[in-house]
């Protein structure tokens, strides 16, 4: 069977030694042969990536949007809404939005969801957009994002990092944290929710 690639994964190409002074052409090589080199090959380096990667983890990806996410979450529900609507909303939605930008990128995402408003409200819909992302997003995330940032680059993330990690930490913070996460009100009325949308089980990493 022949099996003709249309697509490729986009990759980051880094050299951190080059005893022979081909290194950067044989990770190309390699970046092409396994079809990087149809999306894109960025170059980078190790302490860009690793330094990046984890702040985008922590602050943003993993981190920030399931913060904000659950923050909505418990603004409807103490508001008297109810947690099933406040689920679909500030967080099933979520996808939707990300599918959005990842497809066509923020400018996309707002043409394809308030075109709509746009053509009523115009350039005073777009104000008022904004200014409420801005009092979602004020001077002190970035400030604490910053932070974030200065911790992973100074070491002070990777130190207290292995310390938990290591068998005299026992993992102690690593622990409470995930049990704190796996009791946040949205996870039980989550797994209901999913319930109820789910076409398969097979695709889930874990049973909820």
């Amino acid at each position: 069977m022949n099996i003709r690639l249309v697509r490729g994964t986009p990759c980051l190409v880094a050299v951190e030694q080059d005893y022979t002074g081909k290194a950067l052409d044989r990770a190309l090589a390699y970046g092409l042969a396994i079809g990087g080199a149809r999306a894109g090959l960025l170059e980078t380096d190790f302490r860009t990536e690793t330094e990046t990667d984890l702040f985008g983890e922590q602050a943003v990806l993993c981190g920030g949007v399931c913060a904000l996410m659950q923050a909505g979450f418990e603004t409807l529900c103490e508001a008297g809404y109810d947690p099933r609507n406040a689920y679909f909303e500030c967080i099933h939605e979520m996808k939707l939005i990300v599918d959005l930008i990842y497809q066509s990128g923020f400018a996309g995402m707002r043409y394809s969801i308030f075109q709509y408003s746009q053509i009523i409200d115009g350039y005073a819909f777009n104000m008022d957009q904004r200014i409420q992302m801005q009092q979602c997003v004020t001077a002190e995330t970035k400030k604490a994002m910053k932070q974030i940032l200065t911790d992973i680059q100074d070491g002070t993330f990777a130190k207290d990092f292995l310390l938990d990690m290591s068998p005299a930490g026992g993992q102690a913070h690593f622990r409470a944290m995930r049990k704190l996460a796996s009791e946040h009100p949205s996870e039980k009325v989550g797994a209901e929710i999913r319930k109820l949308y789910s076409w398969s089980d097979e695709d889930k990493l874990i049973n909820n």
